[in-house]
């Protein structure tokens, strides 16, 4: 870790349509990583799946940062899933909420730190294929997720169950997503 009392995780989501197939994915600054994929999904629940499991892999870190490329996941998690869960599952409109499961496990993973005497997780907007190291790497994850949900594969894939870490120190391939630097 680059800070002793600090984590360090990126997080994102990714869809081959959307709807469709879609991955999502985390890495953190130390190369550890998960991704999972889905046969159908939007790219928003691929953006919360990414930031869901980063919170539950890392349930026992203290002073976690999530840096994410989606202002709608952060927004979600720090400013509307609580509401929505007030208001019955409704927006501020009226309308459904979506991706209630999601947020109601999101919930869940806040309210078990903070039973735990845990700090919330901080979370930290990065520009998407701008060139942040650890942002690439997530995108590159959930896209290759994607494609295996493309497939019709449903399931994850992590370094903390036997794969190997990454090597952040260096750029991942380039995605035809990516800007030049």
């Amino acid at each position: 870790m680059a800070d002793s009392d600090r984590y360090i995780v990126a997080t994102d989501g990714a869809c081959q349509g959307n709807p469709g197939p879609a991955g999502w994915a985390w890495v953190g600054e130390d190369g550890q990583w998960a991704a999972g994929s889905l046969a159908s999904g939007t790219n928003n629940i691929g953006e919360l799946l990414g930031l869901l499991n980063a919170i539950r892999d890392h349930r026992d870190i203290p002073d976690l940062l999530v840096q994410a490329d989606s202002k709608y996941a952060i927004d979600t998690y720090t400013k509307w899933m609580d509401g929505h869960a007030r208001r019955n599952w409704k927006t501020s409109t009226g309308a459904p909420t979506k991706n209630v499961d999601l947020l109601k496990q999101l919930i869940q993973e806040r309210d078990a730190r903070r039973a735990h005497g845990l700090p919330d997780v901080e979370l930290e907007h990065v520009r998407g294929h701008a060139g942040h190291r650890l942002n690439s790497w997530a995108d590159e994850r959930a896209v290759r997720a994607a494609a295996h949900g493309k497939k019709g594969t449903e399931s994850r894939w992590s370094s903390l169950d036997g794969q190997a870490p990454i090597d952040v120190s260096v750029d991942p391939p380039r995605s035809a997503q990516d800007r030049k630097r």
